[in-house]
């Protein structure tokens, strides 16, 4: 059961970005996210009761303002941005770096041992994806995919931050309290935003408003309500090997759904990618990027 909710919570993460393309494309960006972090808080208001463990200590509001900034306020901006440039299944594709960043950062910042290997290997990954998206033609799916993908890579780089963040906040606070939380920080954050940006949408079909519902309930509370229950249930390091599987169910997504086709030179970026995220693996006990909205 584990395995199988494991493998489900990583189609839920990969069918994200259908979706987004999908609920982009009858509503302004940000007007989605809000909805979409205010679905979510609905959703975490009403099981409330659930919310488990909130040990508060003097300063952990620093960490917390942070967690917030990174994820879901910048990390947003940016899927957004990306998806308006580049394709769903490039923006994926860019996802399978997030176990290497989550490394290099713990490496960096808080000097949590990492091996050449791993640094040979997000080398590697990285200059995958600079590929994917030097190799893109601009067409209706992607109209200028090196930035879009640029902008996806920042929105990783707000994910790493938000897991760092997470490892040190986590012991004193529910994996539920935390995204909760975040949820409703992300549906303040985001309605004067979207208010500036554009006004609101008078007359939406039921196919977009279902998008921003789908995003809200079944992906934001869904996949992480069930990658938590199989990492309650199996060793995490075997769990988060899974995460490698969303670009895959979202090129298999994309290209069923949307009908995107990736080139020649772009299949050899994104198996590019997949190489260095193996190889970072190799003989190694892969980071768990816990805890991301997506």
């Amino acid at each position: 059961m584990a395995l199988g909710c494991l493998v489900l919570a990583m189609a839920l993460w990969g069918s994200s970005f259908i979706a987004l393309k999908w609920a982009f494309a009858e509503l302004p960006p940000l007007w989605v996210i809000f909805g979409r972090m205010a679905f979510g808080s609905l959703v975490f208001l009403l099981a409330w009761r659930w919310r488990g463990r909130v040990e508060y200590r003097a300063g952990d509001w620093k960490y917390l303002l942070g967690l917030a900034a990174c994820e879901p306020c910048l990390y947003f901006v940016f899927e957004a941005l990306a998806l308006q440039h580049t394709s769903a299944a490039q923006a994926g594709m860019i996802t399978a770096l997030l176990p290497l960043l989550v490394a290099v950062g713990a490496f960096v910042l808080m000097g949590e041992r990492t091996t050449r290997t791993t640094l040979a290997g997000f080398v590697i990954a990285v200059l995958g994806a600079v590929w994917l998206g030097l190799a893109g033609e601009p067409d209706r799916h992607a109209p200028s995919p090196l930035l879009g993908n640029f902008y996806e890579f920042l929105a990783m780089l707000c994910a790493t931050g938000y897991t760092l963040l997470l490892k040190r906040l986590s012991a004193r606070y529910s994996a539920f309290f935390l995204t909760a939380l975040l949820a409703f920080i992300g549906a303040l954050f985001f309605l004067p935003l979207a208010a500036l940006s554009a006004p609101l949408p008078t007359q939406v079909s039921l196919f977009g408003l279902g998008a921003v519902a789908y995003l809200g309930v079944v992906v934001t509370v869904g996949a992480y309500g069930l990658y938590n229950f199989s990492v309650s249930r199996m060793p995490a390091s075997q769990a988060s090997a899974f995460i490698n599987l969303v670009p895959v169910f979202t090129l298999v997504f994309a290209v069923l759904l949307l009908g995107e086709r990736l080139n020649g030179q772009q299949l050899l970026a994104a198996g590019l990618v997949f190489l260095g995220v193996g190889l970072s693996q190799w003989r190694n006990t892969p980071v768990v990027p816990v805890g991301i909205l997506d």
